[in-house]
């Protein structure tokens, strides 16, 4: 799978970080290294995590409901959602330097720098992570993206936890329980997310990891989806020195077995989450809705950013006007000239226009459905493997 997420239920982010840490740390959070800012976006687009609007680290609002912009599929999420390729751990922990290296490799458009030890929750031991959450949200999966519960309660400096580590601990929800860190002597549970993954027990936010005594820049994360994750691993391991461990979190398989609702909500829709539903089985019946999803968020975060892009393309679904000429139409009903603006308009003529790309004639045809929205092959594999991710999550 190509997708990957810090908080991902399938997969993850960090397939190898209870690795690293013992390897980095043995399981002592002491002797933090000298570090560097834990967030260093790079260029624009999915990788800049600097697009992340204010407000989105710690619970933001739901959209609010108009004629033009459903609200997204669960709440709040970030402008653009970001991929993570690879993760890197240098011996004593990522420096700045060590950063600056990575960000100048060819096709890396974003990095972030994690704190983390294993430390002791209710005499349980669990490894824990760290990062500010505005840093944070945007390279999990939708679902743990989108829950201003998780957030909320994240910001707030609680453990947010796998439901097997608060089982094993015997956490719940709301309380207090002793920890066995640096300054921190009890730490508050604030609910459980997709993160059953590789020993990744919980994450907390960085004043709270700092407060548990957790290893500063134990590992950084890589975005660069135009490069093979092959190449990317050994340009990364040649930046960072042969002492460092690199670790592709993804395979060369990109997902096109995608499943099609074939009983989809009816009416006006209510939400996105409808909204693409409904526009696959009327205008594309044989699309998986979750196409629709993907190319949703990555062109505009569902509608948080409606453009114009640097090459001119407006709207949720980021139409070129010129492109809007020929498929725009009105979709659910709505009366007047199509509106590029609308995503009640934009999101059926996105499936117009993939199914007469040959969208529902197979996976080449898919791809080259989804190539044809947008050259390029990074972009194809982005939308296939966000879609997947949909899929498991929805």
């Amino acid at each position: 799978m190509r997708r990957r997420s810090v908080l991902a239920a399938v997969g993850g982010v960090l397939v190898a970080v209870a690795t690293a840490i013992a390897i980095l740390v043995g399981g002592n959070a002491a002797n933090a290294p000298v570090g560097a800012d834990s967030e260093y976006p790079v260029g624009a687009g999915l990788g800049n995590a600097a697009s992340v609007p204010a407000g989105t680290g710690s619970g933001a609002a739901p959209a609010r409901m108009t004629s033009q912009t459903p609200p997204n599929l669960a709440g709040a999420t970030p402008t653009h959602l970001v991929v993570p390729d690879v993760i890197a751990s240098v011996p004593g922990g990522v420096t700045k330097a060590d950063l600056a290296k990575i960000q100048q490799l060819s096709g890396v458009r974003a990095v972030l720098a994690i704190d983390g030890a294993r430390i002791t929750v209710n005499g349980t031991s669990l490894t824990v992570l760290a990062a500010p959450a505005a840093a944070l949200r945007p390279w999990t999966p939708p679902a743990t993206a989108s829950s201003s519960a998780v957030w909320s309660a994240f910001g707030a400096g609680d453990l947010i936890t796998t439901t097997q580590a608060a089982a094993k601990a015997h956490l719940a929800p709301g309380g207090g329980y002793p920890v066995a860190a640096a300054v921190r002597a009890r730490i508050t549970d604030g609910g459980t997310a997709l993160l059953g993954v590789a020993g990744v027990d919980g994450v907390v936010s960085q004043a709270e990891g700092k407060k548990l005594g957790l290893v500063k820049n134990i590992a950084v994360l890589v975005n660069a989806p135009a490069v093979s994750v092959t190449t990317l691993t050994g340009q990364v391991q040649a930046a960072l020195g042969g002492a460092a461990h690199v670790i592709p979190l993804v395979s060369a398989a990109v997902p096109t077995d995608l499943p099609v609702d074939t009983s989809p909500p009816t009416g006006r829709p209510a939400n996105y989450l409808q909204l693409f539903q409904e526009s696959a089985a009327a205008y594309c019946p044989g699309l998986s809705w979750t196409v629709l999803a993907a190319i949703g968020q990555i062109e505009s975060g569902d509608g948080q950013n409606m453009g114009p892009s640097t090459s001119g393309a407006l709207g949720p679904m980021q139409f070129l006007p010129s492109t809007w000429a020929v498929w725009g139409i009105n979709g659910f009903g709505d009366a007047g000239s199509p509106n590029i603006m609308n995503a009640f308009d934009a999101v059926p003529s996105a499936a117009r226009m993939l199914c007469a790309d040959g969208a529902t004639s197979g996976a080449q045809g898919l791809r080259q459905a989804i190539f044809d929205y947008n050259h390029a092959n990074w972009y194809v594999d982005e939308v296939l493997t966000l879609a997947a991710e949909y899929a498991r999550e929805y």
